[in-house]
């Protein structure tokens, strides 16, 4: 008996629908935490079947033409793209301080996109800033975040924040950004990447923008002292930003310059591979969130030295603002042995589920003629 496609098609619509979520923030590069979690999502929806597009919110240092990534060069072609672009899903990701660009961004979304609203808060900061001690619920903020059908809070401390917005506590899931992965053996970093690393000892590693908060010319005037009781130590930083500049010509200007090495932007997949050999993360910070490179080091049993911020998460090495004599004496005590004796890991991507299982909750599947 021969089953006619129309009933195959209405049966394999019963099994499983299909969602077009859009998804709106960064992309890279410049790589980042926000625009990490992003693509991860669009993998996984990728994965099960699923359409992602994304609407880049900032700009790009280089744009690669892809399917479904949209960059607009303007905000008319912005509203037009956010406008014409259907979806079950709208997906927003924000991040840092909460300015009026970010806060007209979501003013847009809730008016011209389509589908159910969904924002994630990825500020980890943003609950120690006049703004979010002074959250409240008769507020302009207030009432455009109750709008979001969903609130994605990247730890409990955004989504207390959130509470007194006024969203009800059923609209708020706690979903941490950051994926447990193990390197790709198939991925091998550029020889001149490899050889930095092999070379130096401890190797240690700097992932993140190359933006004063990141207090990074702290971590170059340490390397003084670091390197007269360890001459073959080294430093690496990975990102790129608004300080490359000055912070090449604060390289150059010493004498150890070639223990330190800019590496500028550098995909994921090579990063966690230079996260998995180092001798040590530094993230010292002078304004910072729940880092995802922490997350990823700490999942790969590498050892991380950051800023107390009030949230590290429990295995850091915690050292106080802008103290560069804590930071050198956290890594001349680092282990050479800590390499050698890691475990073997495999993929978690327990955080990006729950983030597919809110996409679900309020996207209803298709009615089955005749069902």
């Amino acid at each position: 008996m021969r089953v006619s496609p129309l009933l195959t098609h209405g049966l394999v619509q019963a099994k499983h629908w299909f969602m077009h979520v859009l998804q709106l923030g960064p992309y890279p590069p410049p790589e980042g935490g926000i625009n990490r979690n992003m693509l991860a999502i669009r993998e996984e929806l990728f994965a099960n079947g699923h359409r992602c597009s994304i609407i880049a919110t900032s700009r790009s240092t280089r744009v690669t033409p892809e399917d479904d990534v949209h960059h607009p060069t303007s905000p008319f072609t912005f509203v037009k793209r956010l406008f014409t672009l259907r979806c079950d899903i709208l997906h927003l990701h924000v991040g840092g301080d909460i300015t009026k660009r970010i806060m007209a961004l979501v003013f847009l979304c809730l008016i011209a996109g389509h589908g159910k609203k969904i924002l994630s808060f990825h500020s980890g900061g943003y609950p120690t800033t006049k703004e979010g001690k002074a959250a409240r619920t008769y507020s302009i903020r207030g009432f455009l975040f109750r709008r979001f059908a969903r609130v994605i809070a990247v730890n409990p401390t955004i989504a207390e924040v959130f509470s007194r917005y006024g969203l009800e506590a059923k609209n708020i899931r706690v979903i941490y950004p950051f994926v447990h992965c193990v390197p790709d053996a198939k991925v091998e970093p550029a020889p001149e990447l490899l050889n930095f690393c092999d070379t130096h000892s401890p190797f240690l590693l700097t992932v993140g923008l190359l933006e004063p908060e990141y207090d990074l010319f702290m971590q170059i005037e340490a390397m003084e002292k670091i390197l007269r009781k360890s001459p073959d130590a080294g430093l690496m930083i990975v990102g790129s930003g608004s300080l490359e500049a000055d912070l090449r010509a604060a390289i150059d200007s010493k004498a150890y310059k070639e223990q330190i090495f800019l590496a500028g932007d550098v995909e994921h997949k090579v990063t966690l591979h230079l996260i998995d050999r180092c001798d040590a993360l530094l993230r010292t910070t002078l304004f910072d969130g729940d880092a995802i490179s922490v997350r990823e080091a700490l999942f790969l049993e590498t050892p991380v030295i950051a800023t107390d911020n009030g949230m590290r998460p429990e295995g850091v090495r915690l050292i106080p603002m802008q103290d560069r004599e804590a930071l050198e004496k956290q890594i001349e005590a680092l282990d050479e042995r800590q390499r050698e004796s890691k475990s073997v890991k495999s993929d978690d991507k327990t955080n990006i589920n729950a983030v597919l299982r809110v996409y679900e909750e309020l996207s209803e599947p298709p009615a089955v003629a005749g069902g």
